[in-house]
């Protein structure tokens, strides 16, 4: 390949991997000539059966991720899905409660006619599925996978393009595409060096993950417990595990975290009840800070922020990575139409009319993870009170609890 493309993507996690599957169509059809650059390097990645690859993505970790059924038939779209469901636990029924309260709700996949509300995946499994569907385009030579290597600038050049310097090994390279794709993550130094701010709101806290097992099986149940200062999720996992997700406050995750696992496990009972039966074994814990971070411009002439740089939100719903496979889809389908139509990929208003037409389903998604959150770690009786007949009438009615459903599982 030479060193102009028409899309260049700067990161090879879950979501610049799945962009790549996403445009497959794309390069087969069209032409489109695509190039990936990835930090770290990816024919070092090898399996094991409890942690990440090693060397591999960072989003490739020991944590899970919940699919929306949504996602779920994207994943069947691209064909991916016969090689993640082997993996893949199926959330059947979910469990919204608010502990210590009468408020409760109930969602059951059969309700909704469908198989599954959404499954859980280690993200680890996803990120070997991804990488071996990655590798197999650069075998094939259908991609340029620059990896290890990183991106050292970004210039903008006329006509929308844009100059690449990157970084590989000792030597540097120059490319230059039509579209950079910025896939880099939340923590994106590139999107700093662009000038490219965001909106920032920090939640005071730590998302505590961990896989526990239990005294009795989930049954697919997926529970959504709202304690306190901080909501607490259950994820089936497989037969005999499931993946917590505990919303501890800053000021209390150091003493979580230093508990020794009998103590934890005594902590997490008394916090979440016996709803799911009682918690027998915990894993690795592991803990991250939660905030809500868009970022200001999503689009520039040949250039656009998706995934976790260009917005991350509380885990509360599970919805972050489900909205950036929509943002995905949505963009891939903006690029092969820009084909179509012998416009750049890069072209400012084919980008602009991206951003537009997720504008709805990011705003929507974003608002109703923050509102939650922030309605259920208030605890003045009249709020208390209040989101406790929300619940109950969200339970016995039939149409709210189906338009709430459709909403979880990404439609």
């Amino acid at each position: 390949m030479t060193g102009k493309y028409d899309v260049l993507i700067i990161g090879g996690g879950l979501v610049g991997a799945s962009l790549l599957c996403a445009l497959e169509s794309a390069i087969n059809q069209h032409g489109l000539k695509v190039a990936m650059v990835e930090t770290h390097a990816i024919d070092e990645a090898g399996d094991t059966p409890t942690n990440a690859p090693p060397n591999s993505p960072p989003s490739y970790d020991a944590r899970a991720s919940a699919l929306s059924y949504g996602t779920r038939l994207i994943y069947d779209e691209l064909g991916l899905w016969p090689d993640l469901d082997p993996f893949a636990t199926a959330i059947l029924d979910i469990q919204v409660s608010d502990r210590g309260h009468f408020g409760a709700t109930r969602l059951n996949h059969q309700q909704e006619s469908v198989p599954a509300l959404g499954y859980v995946v280690e993200n680890y499994r996803l990120g070997e599925v991804l990488l071996k569907r990655l590798k197999s385009y650069r075998d094939q030579g259908r991609v340029e996978v620059l990896s290890p290597a990183q991106v050292q600038s970004l210039q903008p050049l006329p006509d929308s393009e844009m100059k690449v310097v990157i970084r590989q090994r000792e030597e540097f390279v120059e490319k230059v595409a039509s579209l950079v794709v910025l896939a880099d993550g939340g923590r994106s130094r590139l999107m700093e060096k662009l000038g490219i701010s965001r909106k920032h709101y920090d939640y005071e806290q730590h998302a505590l993950v961990a896989n526990v097992s239990l005294d009795k099986p989930h049954n697919g149940v997926a529970y959504e417990r709202f304690a306190g200062r901080g909501p607490m999720a259950l994820l089936p996992l497989c037969a005999d595990r499931s993946a917590l997700v505990w919303t501890v406050p800053t000021d209390e995750i150091d003493d979580r975290m230093s508990m020794d696992d009998e103590t934890f496990l005594s902590t997490l009972q008394e916090k979440f009840g016996y709803r799911a039966g009682g918690f027998t074994k915990v894993g690795m814990r592991e803990s991250y800070p939660l905030t809500l971070s868009v970022a200001r411009e999503q689009v520039r002439p040949g250039l656009v922020v998706l995934g976790n740089a260009a917005h991350s939100m509380h885990p509360v719903a599970g919805q972050g990575y489900n909205l950036a496979i929509r943002d995905t889809m949505a963009l891939a389908g903006n690029i092969t139409e820009s084909l179509r139509q012998a416009i750049a990929p890069g072209s400012l208003s084919r980008l602009l009319q991206y951003v537009e037409e997720q504008k709805s389903d990011q705003k929507m998604t974003l608002d109703f993870c923050d509102g939650l959150v922030k309605l259920f770690s208030r605890q003045e009786l009249p709020v208390i009170l209040a989101r406790n007949l929300g619940l109950s009438c969200l339970d016995m009615s039939r149409e709210l609890k189906g338009r709430f459903a459709r909403k979880a599982m990404g439609f």
